[in-house]
């Protein structure tokens, strides 16, 4: 009881920290830059998850996978990361940093071949902070804030066949202000999106054993279309001390904002004996064309101008390998390898934005054995297409930290 309390402190005290920022123009359109609920483990496979059940990790990605946790395992997740980002635009080149908090999850079971998991997880993150000049004076532009996921989840099995849901409440604020600075006087415009939603991931998982040390797993994942729930409002100030700001759009997001219908699969397979080898390839989509996104109208000038979204996809594949599961200690960490294309769901004045990267990592085994320590790296390029913009390249350091701790376990008394 005394972990369990301890657990949800550290969780308690987490919804109140800032997850984790990007530092890219990009982020100024549509939500801000997109998170897929992967942990520590996951990103540095690629991102990969629709069809992973280990037990051993956290796999906010399918719910489905919650009811593989042992009867007497419980797993408490938590990572962070740092971003180093070169952009280049033209001639000017620039280098940013962000991060801090990614993520912080839990996993338990409730029963035999029962399962689950509560935690909070990003859904999107903006932040940016750039400026140019304008006739008779200069205006930059600065944003920040995202939504998150304070999600619960639930999953069973049957006969190799597990189904799992995870019902979440998506909050957060998202900032975008632009500053004018006129010879003789100085302006801000701010626009704000207050999310107070509701989101449903639904997923299934079926694992076939052709042999007693290999398996392999399929998986699916069914997130619907809904609207966005929560407030949008402009307002314009004269940057003085006696000024106010005067609301120039203040309106439900009901009407005007939609989330769109999301479907992911993936395929895995796993080799368990003396050593353990898995890999995996996933798939996901996004029909972002179809949702509503309203750009309105401030000043009779459009908010978003020159932005629509597209249908997004990301292709991920990963593996990892443990050379020895009961040998040395450098034969027991967890060596991962990974990549993935995306096509994003920004289109900005007639340009797609694409990214692809590559990853690497290693989990570390504490003395105790099952306590991992999961350090990563990524190497990730954005850009768009066929006029590039803004082309960035990151430099992606991640961390996550995953206690694996038997409870309800008695132990006898000599």
């Amino acid at each position: 009881m005394k972990k369990l309390t301890t657990a949800l402190l550290l969780m308690a005290a987490s919804v109140l920290t800032v997850l984790a920022d990007q530092n890219t123009p990009y982020s100024m359109y549509g939500y801000g830059i997109l998170g897929d609920r992967a942990t520590s483990m996951q990103r540095q496979m690629g991102g990969v998850g629709v069809a992973m059940n280990s037990g051993r990790q956290v796999n906010v990605m399918n719910p489905a996978s919650y009811s593989a946790v042992d009867s007497l395992t419980f797993l408490f997740d938590m990572g962070a990361d740092l971003s180093i980002i070169w952009s280049q635009q033209g001639s000017v080149k620039e280098r940013a940093t962000g991060g801090g908090l990614d993520y912080v999850t839990m996993q338990f079971p409730l029963a035999r071949h029962f399962g689950g998991s509560i935690g909070l997880v990003p859904y999107s993150s903006v932040g940016y902070a750039f400026g140019n000049e304008i006739k008779h004076g200069t205006m930059s532009n600065q944003g920040s804030g995202g939504i998150n996921e304070l999600y619960l989840g639930f999953s069973g099995e049957v006969k190799g066949f597990s189904l799992g849901v995870n019902v979440s409440y998506d909050f957060g604020n998202i900032v975008n202000d632009v500053f004018a600075n006129p010879v003789g006087g100085s302006t801000k415009v701010e626009h704000v999106m207050r999310v107070r939603d509701w989101n449903i991931l639904i997923g299934a998982q079926y694992t076939a054993r052709f042999t007693r040390n290999d398996r392999i797993v399929a998986g699916l994942t069914w997130s619907p279309k809904k609207a966005m729930l929560g407030r949008t409002w402009v307002t314009k100030q004269e940057t003085t001390l006696e000024s106010k700001p005067t609301y120039l759009i203040d309106t439900n997001m009901r009407r005007l904002y939609q989330q769109p219908n999301t479907v992911g699969a993936g395929l895995s397979y796993t080799h368990e004996k003396v050593s353990r080898f898995n890999v995996e390839l996933d798939y996901l989509w996004q029909d972002w064309s179809k949702a509503k996104f309203s750009s309105l109208y401030a000043d009779d000038k459009l908010v978003f101008e020159g932005m629509n979204f597209q249908n997004r996809q990301r292709w991920s594949l990963g593996a990892e390998i443990v050379p020895k599961v009961r040998g040395s200690y450098l034969e027991r960490v967890t060596y991962r390898v990974g990549a993935y294309y995306a096509d994003d769901y920004l289109k900005i004045k007639g340009n797609g934005v694409r990214e692809y990267g590559v990853t690497a990592g290693f989990g570390f085994p504490t003395p105790e054995g099952k306590t991992i320590v999961n350090l990563g790296l990524e190497w990730k390029h954005r850009q768009a297409h066929p006029q590039s913009l803004v082309a960035e390249n990151y430099l992606n350091i991640n961390l996550g930290i995953n206690f694996n701790e038997v409870w309800f376990f008695k132990r006898k008394i000599r």
